[in-house]
């Protein structure tokens, strides 16, 4: 699927002729610099390596800095194959125009970390409620998870406290509502995963 990669900027909302108000995710998608082309007879299948985002020289090791001086291109940050671009050859530039106003896409970031939580947050448990009988130190416990002398362990994918976010996540058919090639700015309806200036990317 082609697709780019890009930097999410934070949320707005446009109002409609009819009055609705839309929220919506502001995204800077590319420019994106074509930095190797994979081939079906020397690597086996067809795609090409698509580069984002500026980098320190000093921050690169010499090998990046060969394969980015292949491409007559400076070290960058982000590195992602897409397919879908036969045509493209070393070095050439894609832009946020490879999108229209209208169709729809899907884009895959990481979800904002929230570090160790319990069951009520992450699971949504109800915990005790309107607590009466001394269970003043329980409301937000998870109670018993089951386990006796049978099976004697606690069995796999139980629901119980721990870290939370920070997984890839990826959400399907947003729709673009406004493409700002002069900025390379995409506005997307509805939300994106991660926070403000987090890498994402957008695929047709």
């Amino acid at each position: 699927m082609p697709g780019l990669i890009g930097k999410k900027i934070g949320m707005t909302s446009i109002f409609t002729g009819e009055g609705k108000n839309i929220p919506c995710t502001v995204l800077e998608v590319g420019p994106c610099t074509v930095t190797q082309v994979k081939k079906k007879v020397g690597d086996g299948y067809n795609a090409v390596q698509l580069a984002y985002g500026n980098k320190k020289i000093k921050n690169t090791t010499n090998a990046l800095i060969g394969h980015f001086d292949k491409a007559k291109t400076t070290p960058k940050l982000k590195l992602k194959e897409f397919s879908g671009f036969e045509d493209k050859k070393l070095g050439d530039e894609i832009n946020v125009d490879l999108f229209s106003k209208g169709e729809y896409v899907d884009v895959t970031g990481f979800s904002k970390g929230k570090g160790f939580q319990g069951v009520v947050k992450r699971h949504g448990f109800r915990g005790v409620g309107d607590a009466t009988h001394g269970q003043h130190n329980r409301l937000r416990a998870p109670g018993s998870i089951g386990a006796a002398s049978y099976p004697a362990r606690v069995f796999k994918g139980m629901r119980m406290a721990g870290r939370m976010g920070g997984e890839k996540v990826k959400v399907d058919n947003l729709e673009v509502l406004e493409v700002i090639k002069e900025k390379n700015l995409l506005i997307l309806k509805g939300s994106v995963p991660g926070p403000i200036n987090s890498y994402i990317t957008v695929q047709k």
